[in-house]
């Protein structure tokens, strides 16, 4: 069955964030000259999906405002000619269909998923996290599209961590299959230390069949006292394979300060027209230091 839908959880309240996040969603953050939202959703588009699921909560609609479209900034810049960016202020409303989810309690990431059942429905879809951009060819979500197509089950990305970094993250262990595929034999989220042998860390990329949210449903409150979507994934991996996908690209945390920083840096850097002027503003800078 052709995947046709993503689930973007954007709920959260960007603790990581604050003070900026206080009074402005962290998805809605710039990293050079768009917000970290629009780069998720543009890797959505960019791999044939037809429509998006925002989970949001009170206080996220500049989200949904920006992707829809706003009449009188449209007539502002036709009327002062700027018809170059209103072209490009308008594409984003046209960039695919969004409809909204609200996560009614912040019960965590396996509660978001399990909101969007209704829209979802019996069909595999994709789910991307706000926090986690991917610079890559090709779209992190083709990728997994491609692996689907040929496995045909539920395919999760992950990227190799340093041991001693695992426990901030969900961890996969698999056994390979192939070059960066692995069947997926146990999930472990934030494993404390010495617990895994495992290097294999789950990023913001999954590609789920439907009966996730059944387990979903039946998913007791774990690590943190919220409902995570790991305990699900591993009820589903015992049902049927699961595979793990080590995806071609440069993975940042716009979520975390430090990442944010570098997502800001390495996107300057590919830009159409600032990359000279940066790249060169860089070397200055460096050889000040």
């Amino acid at each position: 069955m052709k995947v046709r839908k993503a689930v973007i959880p954007v709920a959260g309240l960007g603790t990581r964030f604050l003070p900026a996040s206080k009074a402005i969603p962290k998805e809605m953050l710039t990293i050079v000259d768009r917000p970290t939202i629009q780069y998720i959703v543009e890797e959505v588009v960019a791999s044939g999906i037809d429509q998006i699921i925002l989970v949001t909560s009170e206080g996220k609609s500049a989200i949904e405002n920006h992707f829809d479209y706003n009449f009188e900034l449209d007539t502002v810049l036709r009327e002062k000619h700027k018809l170059d960016l209103c072209e490009e202020v308008c594409n984003i409303s046209n960039l695919i269909d969004i409809v909204s989810v609200r996560q009614k309690k912040p019960l965590g990431l396996g509660h978001a998923i399990w909101s969007t059942r209704n829209v979802v429905g019996n069909e595999p879809f994709l789910i991307l996290l706000g926090d986690d951009l991917v610079q890559s060819d090709t779209p992190c979500c083709q990728q997994m599209l491609n692996l689907y197509d040929q496995v045909g089950e539920s395919v999760i990305a992950i990227q190799h961590v340093p041991r001693d970094e695992t426990h901030h993250y969900g961890v996969v262990e698999g056994t390979a299959v192939r070059d960066r595929v692995y069947r997926v034999d146990r999930l472990i989220e934030k494993p404390a230390p010495g617990t895994t042998d495992s290097d294999m860390a789950i990023i913001g990329r999954y590609l789920l069949q439907p009966e996730i949210f059944d387990l979903l449903e039946k998913t007791s409150p774990g690590h943190g006292g919220e409902i995570q979507l790991t305990d699900a994934l591993l009820a589903l991996a015992k049902k049927r394979p699961m595979y793990a996908y080590e995806f071609e690209g440069t993975r940042y945390d716009a979520g975390d300060k430090l990442g944010y920083l570098k997502a800001i840096i390495a996107f300057a850097l590919r830009h159409r027209t600032l990359a000279g002027p940066f790249r060169d503003h860089l070397k200055e800078v460096c050889s000040a230091l």
